[in-house]
């Protein structure tokens, strides 16, 4: 199924008796790009969030946010700085004595300056930290995947209607491109008997005028290509994996044959139906820009 490269996914709750946020979003981008927000400490979940998002993403600016409750049952060494708190100690009854304010220092008051104490913690069992922030990721891209499928239909659709449209005009133009040999050939007649009045008009003459106008203007094997090349986006929007790039390239040369239409018809009306046909291809140029 197509897939947009716009998604967004979320998933909140408690896992393992852990309160867990894993929140995923991307936009367009050329290639794949992945940002992740873990909490500080937790820096090698960077790695396993990207090993997740790769097997599901592979087009997008993707960022990645994660919160993680602190697991309470871990272990805390607390120790205190004496000489630094000694320091604030003197500082402060120095302000006392020098401004005879009144001595209230207490515990309380020194344990507003946290840089008296550090605080090691026991590390993070790392694997069982993966296992949840895995388990949370899964469940946010499954939103995030359908999200992008929901909108990838969207573009397929559009893209299809453009496409439908390019060749009704593809129609038209193979329709009326042999009248137009048909109408200059009448013309080159009225014209060349204007000009020589009596004389005799060569019949072989205007044959092969004629035949070199029709082959000068002739566009079947441009339209043919520009079937063929409908025929493979067609297939391509069936197809279940990342196309976006091939969808790209088919575009391009949709786009190439609408260009040599154009140089080569000499009809106002074919010229016109040129323009429209160009238009719908920058349309479908356009939405395949979101298709990942």
């Amino acid at each position: 199924m197509i897939r947009s490269m716009t998604g967004y996914g979320r998933f909140e709750g408690v896992i393992n008796g852990r309160q867990i946020v894993f929140e995923i979003k991307a936009v367009n981008h050329r290639f794949f790009e992945l940002q992740c927000r873990v909490p500080r400490g937790y820096g090698f979940l960077e790695e396993v969030i990207r090993n997740l998002v790769v097997q599901s993403v592979t087009r997008g600016k993707v960022d990645v946010y994660v919160s993680l409750e602190a697991d309470e049952n871990v272990a805390a060494d607390v120790k205190i700085n004496h000489s630094l708190a000694a320091g604030y100690v003197n500082a402060l009854k120095e302000l006392c004595n020098t401004y005879q304010l009144r001595d209230d220092i207490s515990v309380s008051l020194l344990s507003r300056y946290s840089d008296i104490f550090t605080v090691t913690k026991a590390p993070e069992d790392e694997e069982k930290v993966s296992g949840i922030v895995t388990e949370a990721g899964r469940k946010a891209l499954a939103d995030f995947i359908a999200m992008r499928e929901r909108e990838g239909e969207k573009l397929a659709a559009d893209v299809l209607d453009h496409g439908k449209k390019i060749m009704e005009l593809v129609g038209e133009i193979e329709e009326r491109s042999p009248v137009t040999v048909d109408e200059y050939r009448n013309k080159l007649y009225e014209r060349l008997k204007e000009v020589l009045q009596d004389t005799a008009i060569d019949p072989q003459r205007m044959l092969t005028e004629a035949a070199l106008f029709a082959d000068k203007t002739a566009v079947d094997e441009e339209t043919v290509r520009l079937r063929s090349h409908y025929a493979q986006l067609e297939a391509m929007l069936q197809e279940g994996e990342p196309v976006g790039r091939k969808l790209d390239f088919i575009v391009q040369e949709m786009n190439r044959e609408a260009n040599t239409t154009g140089s080569k018809v000499c009809d106002a009306e074919l010229a016109h139906k040129v323009v429209d046909m160009k238009a719908e291809i920058e349309k479908i140029r356009e939405q395949i820009q979101n298709i990942e």
